[in-house]
This record gives structure tokens, sequence and C-alpha cells, in this order.
């Protein structure tokens, strides 16, 4: 199977209303956070606690695509313009063979006419990689927005000519023409299922059967199966089942909306559907598509898919695992959700009714009419009335909604994007069989969560890269133990396993890994899958993670280590100056965990404790004394850290603490601080800002100045008139109006004072006078 990117350009969310996003940024992340899960322990980048295996070569980015061998030994990476043969084992991994094969010039100058960037875009993204045989791999690329398809033959690890007097084969249909498109491919006996889009411009996708010696099969593009914006993110086949899934999602025209609305969907076709005769010819005739549905009472319904996973379960039938958002988030980042769908639920709904388009009213409705004989879109071997397919032609869309396990997701968490998910199954020391989750973020964080009834627990959060950057693929080789990681600048190797952090059985149980167990006979945590002789003598709690009750059922006397807490971290001694002010750090070895200081009842009044659990302390002559930091987890309470205050006048730092914890907090309580050059600095700056505002102000009066004169033609203000006369004569007279067109006596001196009066029209912009019947020299 291989999978595509996370999603690189879709379109913006629609905005809510104001009132709605203070409701939903506020208080619904607000609650959200108070019951849902947080990592027990997180490592940040390169933290020696946690080891992780890296590999990369020069030159080399886009490690996409993943491939490994049926002996987990070998592991071909697809990157940009290369094929990599990675020989793999826990602890390393080692480049075996590397096949360059990037477009050629001719090509990377049409890609350059097309308006794509030859810096970021005209390369060949390797985007299918599969197992054709014993002896061949099929690999199609972008090729500078040209698909291409060709094979590689393993023996020497080198590309095979198609033998048509073409280089490679075309990819059309197989591989999508853009790199930021989302795409899968799948093999199933020798024949390749593909969803991708079909055109360069990126609005008409596909789910296409080729390969093989059978008619190539698509869908239609003019019937409308998919919607143009239709991205796919996963593709599964069940062994032993008849069937190929697509999950994907794509705007939804079932639905009257103002707006472009998301929904996810799954998609099912026949691996024996050949096509019609007359009717759907190389067409699809078992096409159908549903729903899914994953949403929380409260939330926003989480309509964008982002990557689904597959576990087959025992006798046949199989779990589909699904990483969302929300179209309309909430919060910092919005939040994301895990929904699980059952392959009992899928065929449940796609046995369930259709739907149709009701023409005269453009809208969809529940198709009513008789039941047909074989069931339109079913994988019945009997072949299909023209009746059957021109059926499917319009009812390719069911009416019921695919619903999550149990109803709800299985966890949602805030503030994190999901691109990635993988799931494994281990068995507990008591033969418990338990589902593993690997998440990864669009931050480049991996989460390692354990499904339990209750709801799920994250055992851990990697941080995998120094800069964040999305997690393009994620990989599992169970037999090994490990998970590989893709990313733009190369591979990760991480163990499933990380039990020699855990010291002490208290430890081990508490993290309620499932992966690990303490081995009463060595007094060591351990991996289970070491656990080959008696049981018993092995110790794991992963519903309730409770030591007191776990490690005394495995205490005995001939342990040679602790069966509890480890021992209590070295005392610090340290001898501060009076007034001073010392920070006492609590290291945070759990999340879960509630953390307290057991202090000198003396010294209360002048100690207090930071966020972090840091306790500051005031040095007085009554807080010398033992400082202890103890953690309680599901109700077992142990020593994170021990110091001792001296009352002596000499300082003297004990081992473990270094001056830097001590020296920000250490000035003397009292001494006389001087903000002299603070104060100066932000004199100056006012002093420049205000003299810069007044000359703006300045400026720009002087502009309104000159806009003015422009305007009026004057040089000078008008002298104030030396009187004002009468309109009307007080002896009732009636005056005389004026003629029109002359001027009155005030507006003579009004003019007469500064104006001349021009006849013509004034230009403005240009300062000349245009004045009619009259040619400027």
């Amino acid at each position: 199977m291989v999978l595509g990117p996370s999603r690189g350009t879709s379109l913006p969310p629609p905005a809510m209303p104001a009132a709605l996003r203070l409701l939903c940024g506020v208080v619904v992340p607000a609650a959200m956070l108070c019951t849902e899960p947080l990592p027990r322990i997180t490592f940040p980048s390169e933290d020696p606690r946690r080891t992780l295996t890296h590999f990369s070569q020069d030159n080399v980015s886009h490690y996409d695509i993943f491939l490994l061998d049926e002996s987990e030994g070998e592991l071909y990476v697809g990157a940009r313009d290369r094929v990599l043969a990675l020989t793999v084992s826990p602890g390393s991994i080692r480049a075996r063979a590397s096949i360059m094969w990037g477009p050629t010039a001719e090509k990377t100058s049409e890609c350059a006419f097309k308006k794509k960037s030859q810096e970021t875009e005209c390369f060949n993204f390797i985007r299918v990689l599969v197992a054709l045989n014993q002896t061949h791999l099929y690999v199609c690329g972008t090729y500078a927005f040209s698909p291409a398809c060709t094979y590689i033959h393993l023996e020497n690890f080198t590309l095979v000519s198609s033998g048509r007097g073409q280089p490679f084969l075309d990819g059309k249909g197989q591989c999508p023409f853009d790199p930021q498109h989302n795409y899968t491919a799948l093999l199933v006996d020798g024949e390749l299922y593909t969803g991708t889009m079909n055109n360069f411009q990126g609005n008409e996708p596909i789910i296409s059967r080729s390969l093989g010696t059978r008619t190539l099969l698509k869908t239609d593009a003019f019937l409308r199966w998919l919607s143009d914006d239709a991205a796919f993110v996963a593709s599964f086949s069940i062994p032993g089942d008849d069937k190929v899934y697509f999950f994907f999602e794509e705007t939804a025209e079932e639905f009257d909306f103002f707006e472009r609305l998301l929904v996810p969907r799954v998609a099912r076709v026949c691996k024996s559907d050949v096509g019609g005769d007359k009717v759907l010819q190389k067409k699809w005739t078992t096409f159908l598509k549903a729903q899914l549905v994953c949403s929380q009472p409260g939330h926003f319904p989480f309509n964008v898919i982002h990557h689904a996973f597959v576990l087959p379960r025992r006798g046949g039938s199989a779990d589909f695992y699904a990483v969302f958002t929300s179209q309309w988030q909430a919060g910092r980042a919005g939040s994301a959700a895990i929904c699980a769908y059952s392959q009992k639920d899928l065929e449940k709904v796609f046995e369930g009714k259709y739907k149709e388009l009701n023409k005269e009213s453009s809208r969809w409705t529940v198709y009513s009419g008789p039941d047909m004989s074989p069931r339109p879109g079913s994988c019945s071997v009997a072949p299909s009335s023209d009746k059957a397919l021109t059926f499917m032609k319009d009812h390719f869309l069911m009416d019921e909604k695919v619903s999550p396990i149990q109803g709800r997701p299985l966890l949602v968490k805030s503030d994190v994007t999901y691109t990635r998910i993988a799931v494994d199954e281990t068995r507990g020391i008591s033969g418990t069989t338990y589902r593993v989750l690997f998440l990864a973020t669009a931050k480049g964080l991996l989460h390692k969560a354990v499904e339990l009834p209750e709801g799920p627990h994250i055992v851990e959060s990697i941080e995998l890269f120094r800069t964040p950057e999305p997690v393009k693929n994620l990989l599992l080789a169970p037999g090994k133990g490990t998970l590989y990681v893709g990313y733009s600048r190369g591979v990760l190797q991480v163990p499933l396993a990380n039990c020699s952090l855990h010291r002490s059985c208290a430890e081990c149980v508490l993290a309620r890994d499932p992966y690990c167990a303490w081995h009463s006979p060595e007094g060591s945590c351990q991996p289970t899958h070491m656990a080959t002789e008696d049981r018993s003598m092995w110790l794991q709690d992963i519903e309730t993670g409770s030591p007191a009750t776990t490690c005394h059922r495995g205490r005995s006397v001939a342990m040679p280590r602790a069966w509890g807490p480890p021992e209590d971290p070295t005392i610090q001694v340290l001898n501060p100056q009076p007034n001073t002010i010392v920070h006492l750090l609590c290291p945070c070895h759990s999340a879960l965990a509630t953390y307290s200081w057991q202090q000198p009842s003396s010294a209360q009044e002048n100690t207090m404790q930071l966020p972090d659990h840091t306790l500051v302390v005031i040095v007085q002559p009554g807080t010398a004394g033992i400082y202890k930091c103890q953690a309680m987890e599901n109700g077992y309470t142990w020593t994170v850290a021990h110091y001792q205050l001296k009352g002596s006048a000499e300082v003297a730092l004990g081992d473990g603490l270094d001056e830097e914890e001590l020296a920000w907090g250490s000035s003397a309580i009292g001494t006389p601080v001087s903000y002299w050059s603070q104060f100066v600095t932000v004199t100056v700056l006012l002093v420049v800002t205000v003299t810069a505002a007044a000359c703006l102000a300045l400026l720009a009066y002087r502009d309104q100045l000159k806009a003015r004169s422009k305007v009026r033609g004057c040089s000078a203000p008008h002298s104030p008139p030396s009187r004002h006369r009468e309109k009307v004569p007080l002896n009732g007279g009636t005056g005389e109006p004026p003629a029109p067109g002359a001027a009155t006596e005030e507006e003579d001196e009004g003019s007469h004072a500064c104006c001349l009066q021009l006849d013509g029209d004034i230009d403005v912009d240009n300062n000349r006078l245009h004045v009619p019947g009259q040619n400027t020299a």
C-alpha cells in the first residue's frame, strides 16, 4: 500500500460569526482540556533517553514513499528524483543502492513553460512504489507534471526499459501531475488500484484499476461519481475479501449549504468487476460511496480526513482507523479526533438504501423504487442487466452514514493536527491483546497511545525533529519492533518499546506500556516479547497501572533490586547566603502525577511554588532544613528531588545543581537597584517618537496649504471687507436685483483683493489654464 503526503493545498475554512468564534475558542477548548488525555512522558528532540536512528543523504529530499519487503530487512524509499534501497535492522539503517530518476531537460522546460516552479515543482516526485513480484518493483512519479512509470529490477536495482521505444510508460491515471495532490495506490493480485487526479488542472479525480491482463476500469467523470476536489488518503484490501476500499474527502453535493462543505467518504469497488458490455463500458459497475461520521456532542463535526489505517481481525474481518480535523476549527490549532470503524458497519451501509438526484427539484432524496436482483453494486458473480447498470449510473451514493465504533471518537485532542496513523496489536503478559496507536502530527511529534475500555492512555510524546515539520509517512515493522518515519530530509527508525527508561517496578507499571513488563528475577523492565518462560514472574498492569498491588504480588526476598520506587535521589546540599533567593527544581517525571513539597514548617512563609513545581525559597534564619519534592500517581508516592539548605554564610553548591540554576534568582534582598540606563533609553525613544510624529503632522499640513493655494490661485489672504451694504433699503424701497452674471460689490471687493477672475478651466494637477477659443503658446 502506498499513501500520499498530507494535504498541501486546501481551501480555507469558512469564517464563523464573531460570537460563535468566541464561544468555541474559549468555552469549548477549556472543556476539552479538562477531559482529554495528556502524554505521560514527553521527550524533547535528541533526548538521550529516547534513542532514534536517523538516515539521510546529501541532495536528497522528500522521503515520502515506503515499501518494506516481507523479511522486514529491506526498506525501499521513494524520494524526489531518487529511489533508495536501504538495509535495515534494529538500530541501523544503511544505503545498499540508489537510482537517480529525474525528468529530462525537455520535460523540465515544458514544466517551466506551464508556469510551474523549477526550484520546487519541476522534479520527479515518486508517488507509487509497489512490489510487482519477487523480481521487480513498479514505480511511478510526477516527472515534472508529466506522470511516468517504469519497472525496477531488484537483483541489480536498475530501471528497466519499457521495450516500446519509449524509456518510460505513461503514468496518467496512476500518478498525480502535481506533487501537492493527494493520492493512494494499492497492488492486489498483480493489479494496481489507484485514487488520484487524472489531469493537469487537478479537477478530475479518478479511481482506476490497471496493469494485469483484464480491462482497465475507472470511474466516470461525466456522471460525477466524484466531486472535482476529491482528495484520496488511503486504500485497503482485506485478505479473503472481494472488495477494495478507498478513503477520501470531497465537497458534499447532497446538502444545501451556502458555503463549501467537506465530507469524509469511503468508496467500495469489487475486485471481480469487469465493466459493462453495452452500458458502463470500461467503467466500474460496482462503485458505491458512503459518508463517514466522526463527531462528539458539544463539538463541531470532524469532517476533514487526513489518513486511515486498516487492522485485520482474526476471522477475516477488519477495523479501520482514521484521523480527522474539523472544517470549523476552534482554539489556536483546532482539534483532532481518531475514529474507528468496523468492516461490518461499512458493509451494512453499502447494503442499505440508495440516494438519488431528483432532476426536477435538484435535491437528493432516498430511492423508494422496487428492489433488483442481483442487487446493483454488489459483488455478485451473476452478470448484471443493462437495467441494473443504468440504475448504477445515478445511484452510487448511499443514504445511511457509517458511524464509528461505540458511536463516538476514540480520542479527541485539542491544539494538535494528526497527519498519520499506524496501529499495532500486541499481547500483554496476561494474554490480553492491546491495540497501540502511533499518531504523527503536523509539527513533528509522535504520540504513542494504548486503546483501553475507559479511554486511550497516551504513553509518551516524542519530538522527532529539531525544527517542527509535518510527518510524511509512517510504516510499522512489528516483526522487528520498529516504526519508520518519513519526512522531508530523511528517515527515522523509532523502537516501539523503551523499557530501559523505567528503573523500578513502580515506574514500569505506572508507564502502562503494553510492550514492557517488570521481570522479577532480574529486577528490570524488559520487552514483553522476551517473556517466553513462566509469565508469573512478569509484572504488568495496563488497565489501572497500580504499583501498590502489582509490584507487591511479585515481591520476593531473592530479588536483586528494589521492587518499589527507585532509590531516593542524592541529597543536594546548599549553603546560600542570607537574604538570597534560591530555586529548588522539581523534575517532572510524569505529566499525570501531582507534585508537592515537604519542607520545614518554619520556612513556609518564605517559600512559593511556581507552576513548573519549582520551589522559590527566600533564605532566612528559619529556612534551613530538608526539602523533598514528591510525586503521586495512581495513589503511589515517590521522591523525585531532595535538598538540604544549611544556615552557613558560605555558598556550597551540592552535586547536580549548578550555579546557573540559582544565579538568576540569587540577588540580595534590599540591595538598591539602579534603573537609570533603562530610564534614559525609554526617554530617548519617546523624544524621537514625538519628534517624528510632529514632523509628519507639519508635512501633512504644508501639503494641504499647497493644494488649497493651487485651487484658489491666491498668494495672499483675503482682506476683510470695509463695510457691509444693505441688501434691502430701510425705507421699504425695492432694490433691483443684480443682473445674471453680474458681480456684487462684496464679490468685487473680495475678488480684487486677492484673485483674478479667469475665464476657462483650471487644470489643478498640471497648474495650467485652458481658455476657450485661444491657443496656448
